[in-house]
């Protein structure tokens, strides 16, 4: 369930300074078991035969899906990590503005899959497919 005290503005806030800012990566939608975002490509994020690097594609995936799971987290979680990652890249561009749409296969206590799909905004191409394992993590008990 989404929790109501995450906003789009809290959400990309939190990139300033850190690498979904310096990829201009941007939530665009919030919604229950989902959350939308974007990223321009410019020329930082391709690689040196001109394409899109595969990390950017990564950061674009894993930055929305780690923002599901923190607007997803369970009442009294403090935070999450990715633990796991996967990606199938099924195409590449070089300029124009990506798409993510991320969405939880698995919403539970210790852990949260997230499924994403990353397409090319002018012509809905889908880009690569993306999963991730993310582990929530609970305040430490103190002694």
């Amino acid at each position: 369930m989404l929790r109501p005290d995450v906003t789009l503005a809290q959400l990309n806030a939190r990139g300033t300074g850190k690498l979904p800012g310096l990829v201009g990566f941007r939530v665009i939608a919030l919604e229950d078991r989902m959350l939308i975002a974007q990223m321009e490509i410019t020329s930082q994020l391709l690689a040196p035969n001109g394409f899109l690097h595969a990390a950017s594609i990564i950061a674009l995936a894993d930055t929305a899906c780690g923002y599901g799971c923190l607007a997803h987290l369970p009442e009294g979680a403090e935070n999450f990590t990715t633990v796991e990652l996967k990606s199938n890249f099924l195409g590449t561009a070089r300029d124009g503005i990506l798409e993510c749409v991320a969405r939880p296969a698995h919403l539970g206590n210790t852990t949260q899959v997230w499924d994403a799909t990353v397409t090319r905004q002018s012509d809905g191409r889908t880009i690569a497919l993306f999963r991730c394992t993310q582990m929530v993590l609970w305040p430490r008990a103190r002694a």
